[in-house]
């Protein structure tokens, strides 16, 4: 399964974690599923876990990559002046693994599963399996 997300900035978290929760109630799958798999095919955006409830955690996230891995400073900026990008998403990770349980997402509390978009904006892809 796949979801198409609209990103509006060049850097933004984006909260995906009632369309992934959707794609899992809704699918016979999910049931006897292990765990779900959410992963994106791009180099410049990430999946990330974290709190979902206080949109500052998104911000402040935001705001360390920023100021630890600054823009323009790179080698790869002399092609496409996004390596910070590419850094960034590297080090999140482009996919997440969410244990299931009776065919719902085993995610804390206050978490939240994100698109985190380092190169926008752009409409990406999010890739959804169930495992």
């Amino acid at each position: 399964m796949e979801i198409a997300i609209k990103t509006t900035k060049r850097e933004e978290i984006i909260d995906i974690t009632e369309k992934i929760k959707e794609i899992v109630e809704g699918s016979e799958e999910a049931k006897n599923g292990k765990a779900v798999l959410v992963y994106v095919p791009h180099a410049t955006c990430s999946i990330i876990i974290n709190e979902s409830y206080d949109e500052n955690v998104r911000e402040d996230i935001l705001f360390y990559l920023r100021k630890q891995i600054p823009q323009g400073i790179w080698k790869h900026d002399k092609i496409d002046n996004n390596a910070d990008a590419h850094i960034k998403s590297s080090l999140i990770g482009a996919s997440q693994i969410v244990p299931l349980e009776k065919g719902k997402l085993q995610l804390g509390r206050w978490q939240g599963i994100g698109l985190a978009e380092f190169d926008g904006p752009r409409e990406r892809k999010v890739i959804v399996k169930i495992l």
